[in-house]
């Protein structure tokens, strides 16, 4: 028990105490009485099972927590660390080749370790409360989809970073930062037309009033659209949701059918204004570039601790390795992910103001933002009364009375 094991094993236990406070606090926020803000769009039986949803998923989640901490603790005290390391090890592979097989089979046990979780979560949670529409096929073939993916994209990505670190001495982190930089920005070019479609069928919204609306109102912020879509979200969930993807001449506009099954004309386009409210105030590129920013903080201080005997003997691993100093860094940097985490959700939180403002603004309509607000509230079950701790440490949106507040506020 160094200090870098002291650290790390009291960073672990605080943020999971902090977790656990906070979703005491959020389950006993919730309130008997209806906000009036949203009478009307929820009735007695609505809210009460929007209240029971937050119950039951805040203990599901803080059960799951319990079960990773335990798991994390007994796998690193018991040294499972130095077990994969000595079997990796022996295979007298090359440094590159010995990373990605330590590093893939941790991934591997977490994700054995957490596929319960997800079936638990899918198919007794979500279909208890009427949003799962998975079926047992599309869980599967999803996760084969994302375990492929992870081989195709992610296995080239780690050996690049460990190449990297092991050739290109003093500046490798430097290397590794502009690489991952370019390698993002692509990604998020070619996402929309090769990655995203892997998991959802995205089909051009038919010709109609609808279509019309939407492209009128884009023409008329000057808003250069490249194509409207609508998912199949209802494959799996009952959830409305709506996003802005790619950027340059890809940028596309993608709403989900359940979406436009339960919203007018006015509010979609109010949905519409709202995302392209994130690209006319710059928050996209801002997102992007505060990304580009926190992962070059990242690879410099990674830099710092790389072969480092005494984080690498935290966890009883006594012949420091890069890999092996990559996965213990991470755990060490994981406070400071969490307060870049925290700043990045108040940025996002007032981006989302500035995005309804500007939906209001050039709708002229802003009770179509609001009415939109409260469907989606009532149609994802949302909390309608979060304790404001446990907003600001998890929250990347306001809520939405705070957000309806501030649209009245602004008209």
């Amino acid at each position: 028990m160094n200090n870098y094991a002291i650290f790390i094993l009291a960073a672990m236990i605080v943020a999971y105490t902090l977790d656990v406070i906070t979703g005491i606090l959020n389950v006993r926020a919730l309130k008997p009485e209806l906000p009036k803000e949203f009478d009307g769009v929820y009735d007695a039986e609505k809210y009460r099972k929007s209240q029971e949803y937050t119950r039951v998923s805040s203990k599901f989640g803080l059960f799951v927590s319990t079960v990773n901490l335990i798991i994390t603790l007994i796998f690193w005290f018991a040294g499972g660390f130095t077990v994969v390391d000595s079997y990796v090890s022996s295979l007298s592979l090359n440094p590159i080749l010995s990373g990605l097989l330590f590093i893939g089979l941790l991934v591997i046990a977490n994700s054995i370790i957490s596929f319960p979780f997800g079936i638990y979560s899918t198919f007794v949670i979500e279909e208890r409360f009427g949003f799962n529409k998975t079926t047992v096929r599309t869980f599967i073939l999803d996760k084969l989809k994302g375990i492929g993916l992870g081989l195709v994209l992610g296995v080239p990505v780690l050996a690049g970073i460990l190449w990297f670190f092991e050739v290109s001495g003093s500046l490798a982190w430097l290397y590794c930062w502009i690489a991952i930089t370019l390698f993002t920005l692509i990604i998020q070019y070619i996402a929309p037309t090769w990655i995203m479609p892997l998991f959802n069928k995205f089909t051009p919204l038919e010709d109609g009033e609808l279509r019309s609306t939407l492209l009128n109102y884009a023409e008329k912020v000057n808003f250069p659209l490249q194509g409207i879509y609508v998912i199949d979200g209802s494959k799996r969930s009952a959830r409305s949701n709506a996003y802005f993807t790619g950027f340059g001449k890809n940028k596309r506009i993608a709403l989900y059918d359940t979406l436009i099954n339960n919203h007018t004309i006015e509010e979609l386009t109010a949905v519409l204004a709202h995302e392209v409210g994130h690209y006319k105030r710059k928050h996209i590129f801002q997102s992007i570039a505060l990304s580009i920013v926190q992962s070059g903080v990242m690879f410099y201080l990674l830099s710092l601790f790389l072969n480092n005997r005494e984080l690498c003997s935290a966890f009883y691993i006594e012949k420091p390795s890069i890999y092996a100093s990559l996965v213990f860094f991470m755990m060490l940097y994981a406070p400071v992910s969490t307060l870049i985490g925290l700043a990045m959700n108040m940025f996002s939180r007032k981006n989302e103001y500035e995005a309804d403002y500007f939906a209001a603004e050039t709708t002229g309509k802003p009770e179509s933002m609001i009415a939109t607000l409260k469907k989606l509230s009532a149609d994802n079950l949302s909390n309608l009364t979060p304790h404001p701790l446990y907003v600001f440490l998890n929250y990347s949106h306001p809520t939405a009375i705070q957000r309806i507040t501030a649209l009245r506020n602004s008209a």
